[in-house]
């Protein structure tokens, strides 16, 4: 990761960890049951999971796993992550800050990596997606969640200046075509995947990334002002007062190597 986007992502979530410690939408949900699942099934020994943020997918796999290494870029949230882990008594997991592009893991060491809902941070996702790879154990598996892109170039376009002006370290977010391109392009085989829908309520959403009240404004004259056919997409809910909630798609892979 470049230094620039290393530094906008520190100070946008350093902050911002205990929010996320305390998120529902990052504590819970059908995408972290199905994530866990396609784990448990790998019955793994090792398991890396990479941009952990508040820590809640290591806590999941702390319960299927010998050993769990939740890595992420931001000493802040690793700081509120073990906090959050240990809290909840999880004893096997280890702590180490990193570059998600430049993992610090000897090859073939790791039965599974998960990666949730952080990918749209990276600089790089090739890289990325390669240094995975080359961590991942032969028969081992990525199991990979993120914002899925939309196809529509005017739909895309919104939802990206939405993200960017609500959180500055958003880079994309990439659609399902482009994900199995990197994949395969790094030696991964896509096995399983699936697109689900996740409820973000305004207030809350805009909130955790600390918006000033003339950032915010200025977002939702945004949004209040794109073409109906851009917010229908993304399903916003507004009333004369207020925006409510929008829903984006969630893309889940796992993807295992040869």
């Amino acid at each position: 990761m470049s230094d620039a986007q290393a530094r906008r992502v520190q100070e946008q979530f350093g902050a911002s960890a205990a929010a996320y410690v305390t998120s529902r939408l990052h504590a819970a949900g059908e995408d972290l049951d199905r994530l866990l699942a396609w784990g448990a099934a790998r019955r793994p020994d090792r398991v890396l999971d990479v941009a952990t943020g508040g820590g809640h997918t290591a806590l999941a796999f702390a319960g299927v796993a010998r050993r769990v290494v939740a890595y992420d870029l931001t000493e802040p949230m690793l700081v509120a992550a073990r906090g959050h882990v240990r809290a909840r008594g999880a004893a096997n997991v280890e702590f180490v800050a990193g570059d998600a592009g430049d993992l610090p893991f000897r090859d073939e060491s790791f039965d599974v990596v998960t990666c949730r809902t952080a990918a749209h941070h990276f600089a790089d996702v090739p890289a990325a997606v390669r240094q995975i790879h080359r961590i991942l154990r032969a028969g081992g598996s990525l199991l990979l969640q993120d914002i899925l892109g939309h196809d529509d170039a005017d739909a895309n376009a919104f939802i990206l200046e939405v993200e960017k002006r609500r959180d500055p370290s958003h880079v994309r977010s990439y659609r399902a075509t482009e994900w199995k391109a990197f994949l395969r392009a790094a030696g991964l085989t896509v096995m399983e995947d699936s697109v689900i829908w996740k409820l973000r309520e305004w207030n809350e959403w805009t909130g955790r990334m600390r918006m000033t009240a003339e950032a915010r404004r200025a977002l939702d004259d945004f949004v209040r002002r794109a073409p109906e056919r851009c917010r229908a997409a993304f399903q916003f809910q507004l009333t004369p007062d207020a925006i409510v909630s929008f829903n984006d798609r969630q893309v889940l892979i796992r993807a295992d190597r040869d």
